[in-house]
């Protein structure tokens, strides 16, 4: 699988180099990373290397420019080509600057619909914590435009997704691992498709999910808005008859995630990107990774930004004082990933 530095001026290149010397010889035997030269020449001998962006490029920690935007945009598309090509399966991308990106004329709101556009396929964004699991219905959209993008497909494509998430590879349902070290073995199944899709004689029904509101106390009845009684509700009546353990209306956003920490549900879907991103990064921030599904491609990332002020300035074992878990993890659920892809 093919591994992306990331914006090169951000904190994403130091925790990877921290995550692979940390790693033994045989586990680097799976990647390639791909990056500036002068960074590649950090990273241990064991690994395979691809430079992108000008020979010569040197970045400054903690000092984003549009040479280093372009550098993180070629290492992207190196390896989303390399996927199409057969050469990997699969990617894990180190996190960019959308702002620095759009100066050098990417057009996407994210990398998630960048590799979609790359790959094809519908991408849904899903995460996978230590104590939750999360899915959105809508993501880099600004807020007042969530209600117009929010559809009974839209819907339905994120609860097949959370029972996805909700659901391990050879059909046991799992619940949210609790050891450091237990997301290398989440596995995730296939999309579910049709009435009544199966996975190893286990079906992705059995997955408890729940759907936040989008309204306070989720829309109390149309007391508080109208689109949980309008659209929402019935769509999660209609979904449930392929998810028999799928909530059946909307259930408060403030409340729902304290209730999935209990261990009442196996996935929540969150119907906006700061609803769902919020309680999780709260509980998981060092550990969560992004989990693009509906891709042909395994496509994971750690669960964090570029952290420019954080950049150069490792501490007490804590590169940039910031934990490469989320980065680690994001590997080792990718390596998961793909052997299950192979399995199947």
């Amino acid at each position: 699988m093919a591994l992306t530095c990331g914006d090169p001026a951000g904190l994403g290149p130091e925790l990877i180099a921290a995550v692979l010397h940390g790693e033994n010889s045989r586990a680097l035997g799976d990647l390639v990373v791909i990056g500036p030269e002068s960074w590649l020449r950090e990273l241990p001998a064991g690994v395979e290397k691809i430079a992108v962006g000008a020979a010569d490029f040197v970045a400054t920690a903690g000092a984003p420019d549009e040479a280093g935007a372009r550098v993180a945009l070629a290492a992207m598309e190196r390896a989303a080509a390399g996927c199409v090509e057969g050469r990997w399966a699969g990617v894990v991308t180190g996190p960019v600057s959308k702002a620095q990106l759009a100066k050098v004329g990417y057009t996407f709101p994210g990398q998630t619909e960048f590799f979609a556009a790359r790959w094809g396929g519908e991408p849904v964004m899903g995460f996978v914590g230590e104590r939750l699991r999360v899915v959105l219905a809508t993501w880099h959209v600004p807020l007042s435009e969530v209600p117009n993008k929010l559809s009974p497909q839209s819907l339905e494509r994120a609860v097949a997704a959370a029972a996805s998430l909700a659901v391990g590879a050879r059909g046991k349902l799992q619940t949210p691992p609790s050891g450091a070290g237990s997301l290398a073995r989440v596995g995730l199944a296939p999309m579910a498709e049709g009435p009544a899709s199966h996975v190893a004689g286990a079906t992705h029904t059995l997955a408890r999910i729940a759907v936040c509101g989008l309204n306070p106390h989720a829309g109390e009845g149309g007391l508080l808005g109208a689109e949980e009684r309008d659209l929402l509700n019935p769509t999660l009546a209609r979904l449930g008859a392929r998810f028999p353990g799928l909530v059946p209306e909307c259930l408060p956003g403030d409340t729902v995630f304290a209730r999935a920490l209990r261990g009442e549900f196996d996935a929540v879907v969150a119907l906006y990107h700061d609803q769902g991103l919020a309680p999780l990064k709260a509980v998981d921030f060092d550990t969560a990774v992004n989990v693009t599904l509906g891709l042909p491609f395994v496509r994971t990332s750690p669960d964090h930004g570029t952290a420019f002020g954080l950049a150069g300035k490792g501490r007490e074992g804590r590169t940039g004082g910031a934990s490469p878990r989320s980065t680690a993890n994001a590997l080792a659920l990718a390596r998961d990933l793909i052997r299950e892809r192979n399995r199947t």
